[in-house]
């Protein structure tokens, strides 16, 4: 059964521009590695609002966000690890 509604949670980026889907919202709704999904994120202490795109999740539960959608929120990437996003996963 892949995601059929919207899913927010908050996880720290990251090394290699990654975050990681909870287990939780992987079981409850059995989410595959197959299935597409529109990615929303938003850092929480900088508020430049959304940046949406749309990947696959790894099969260990993680997704790659685009460096693309990093420079929009500031200039130094590499600074960036650790940093609290607010992530919204919805079925593309």
């Amino acid at each position: 059964m892949p995601l059929t509604e919207k899913v927010n949670f908050t996880t720290p980026l990251q090394n290699a521009n990654l975050v990681q889907v909870p287990k939780l919202i992987r079981w409850r709704f059995k989410m595959d590695s197959d299935q597409a999904l529109k990615v929303g994120v938003n850092f929480l202490d900088l508020h430049k609002g959304w940046q949406f795109f749309y990947a696959k999740m790894r099969k260990d539960g993680r997704i790659t966000v685009p460096k693309l959608v990093l420079s929009r929120f500031g200039d130094e990437q590499a600074n960036m690890v650790g940093y609290v996003l607010q992530i919204m996963l919805e079925p593309a």
